[in-house]
């Protein structure tokens, strides 16, 4: 049981290094960032954690719980990533913007 009660406080620590990360990093891509990468590694240890205190009963609801967020959050992300990106006008951070490259691209492909 200490193992599972080390694992839950080891997930709890990532999402607090994250929180930090947020308050830290300037730009929103970066938070983007911290959060959709630290997000899934806390709730996976964490799980692990409960998993192993709650044994075969919890199990199935804990890998459903995993598997969602594995397969939603990327996606999310990415989606928060397109959204700040057309709707913020400094993007002055950004070295290479290939996203903005194929939008303008398109948006010149159909004017007539």
């Amino acid at each position: 049981m200490i193992i599972a009660e080390l694992l839950m406080i080891a997930g709890g620590l990532v999402a607090v290094v994250a929180g930090f990360g947020l308050y830290k990093l300037k730009t929103p891509f970066a938070r983007f960032h911290a959060a959709g990468k630290a997000s899934p590694i806390s709730f996976l240890i964490s799980a692990v954690g409960a998993a192993i205190i709650l044994g075969t009963d919890g199990l199935f609801y804990l890998v459903t719980a995993v598997v969602a967020m594995a397969l939603t959050l990327p996606l999310g992300v990415h989606l928060l990533f397109r959204a700040v990106h057309r709707t913020d006008t400094d993007l002055g951070e950004l070295l290479v913007d290939e996203l903005g490259d194929d939008l303008r691209r398109q948006q010149g492909s159909k004017s007539p």
